[in-house]
Order: C-alpha cells, then structure tokens, then sequence
C-alpha cells in the first residue's frame, strides 16, 4: 500500500522530520522533505541517500506559502506524483506572556500553524489527484497548556483544530488527515542536543514507525486524533 508512493515532509532536515523520512524511505517511498537552510537541506539529502536514492531536499520555508508552492511543484516534477504530506517544521520559545514578544510570538504562530495551512494550500490539488494522505504534527502541547507555554500552547492547540476541520473538509475527495501529538521526543528542539539522557523518550524513527503505520492502514480506517507519549517520563 505504500511502496511506491511519494511524501513530502516539511522541517525534515533534522529531528521528527528526518526520522520519518529515514523510515518512508527504508519502505519503498520517494521522499521530498524541506528545510530553510541550504546547508542544513544538502546535509540531510546527502544523509538520507544512504537509505535510498529516491529522496530529494528543497529549501523553503513553510511561513512563505509561494516557496510551498515551488516545493511541491519540484516535488512533483521530480516524482510525477504527490500522495502524503507530513507537515512538521515547528519551532518553540518559551518565556513567561509578559516577558514574550510581538516577534517571538509571530514566529511561532506563523511556522506551527499558518505554515500547516500553507503547505496544505499547496499541496492540496496534487493530493486531490492522489486520493492521498495529509498528516501534520501537533503535540500534546495541543491539548495541555503549562507555564511559559502561550505562544507555543496557541500554535499547537490551533494545529489540532485545524487539522480535524480539514478532515471534515477533504474526506468527501477522499483524502484522509490525522493529527499527530507527541510528547516528549529525543530531538535537537529548543536547543537540546540528544545524548543518552533522552533514552526514555519518543525516538524519531518511532514518529517515523508510526507514520507508516498510519498510512498502512485500511483505507476505510482513519485515526483522525493520536496522542503519543513517552512509556515511562524520566525513567
């Protein structure tokens, strides 16, 4: 059901990203993934070829809905086809609502959730064709709220929402959407670097099993919500 089909992955030079694209091209499927610096894209293509030769890196960033656009165009140019679209670039600030800038706060808003809206207005008449598959990353941030968390807490919660409105939108052309939410995961965000303290939780390959898995699944099945988290936190 997944070999030979094409997905394209935003945020994918690193992190969440990289492990679903390490593990779609493990299984037979072509992958186009993106990233905003040329250096960080050209690594991670060149990375990623070890796993298979059908992967393709492209700069954008998911803020600019034409540099989307042109992802998807070289996306399809390059594979004929576009039938899963992984929206996962994200970043996160945490500071106090009072201590949290303008700045700080658009950033956030502008690439964890109008960055899902435009990879998906771009992307949304290929999978039309497809019949295809739109998966974002959300987090368990989506569903509970912390201290210093605003501006993060608002993005995450509005991917959540976004992602089950469209459902209801793009099922009647048969294509499927899922929100994923992850809890804690071993990955380079907010300036960790992972080292063997973060055995304990969500690898990235594990985003990657199981996107796969999602898009293994029968077709009249559709997981439309999934909170996943770490077995046991801080073990």
């Amino acid at each position: 059901m997944v070999e030979n089909k094409v997905a394209y992955i935003t945020g994918g030079t690193k992190g969440i990203g990289y492990g679903i694209a390490k593990i779609l091209l493990e299984n037979g499927i072509s992958v186009a993934f993106s990233g905003r610096k040329k250096e960080d894209v050209e690594k991670a293509e060149n990375e990623l070829k070890q796993y298979s030769p059908n992967v393709l890196g492209i700069v954008s960033d998911v803020k600019n809905l034409e540099n989307e656009s042109d992802a998807v165009k070289k996306t399809t140019e390059k594979f004929g086809k576009l039938d899963f679209v992984i929206a996962n670039a994200g970043l996160g600030i945490f500071k106090p609502v009072d201590e949290l800038s303008p700045e700080e706060w658009n950033d956030m808003i502008e690439t964890n959730l109008t960055g899902v809206f435009y990879t998906l207005k771009a992307s949304v008449e290929e999978l039309k064709k497809t019949e295809g598959y739109y998966i974002t990353v959300s987090s368990l941030a989506g569903a509970n709220f912390f201290e210093n968390g605003t501006g993060y807490n608002a993005s995450k919660f509005g991917v959540v929402g976004f992602t089950q409105a469209a459902m209801i939108d793009l099922r009647k052309y048969n294509i499927k959407s899922t929100v994923i939410m992850p809890g804690s995961v071993a990955t380079n965000f907010n300036g960790n670097i992972p080292s063997e303290k973060d055995a304990w939780k969500i690898q990235p390959e594990d985003m990657g099993n199981l996107v796969l898995d999602i898009l293994k699944m029968n077709p009249r099945v559709l997981p439309s919500k999934i909170e996943f988290r770490a077995t046991k936190p801080n073990s």
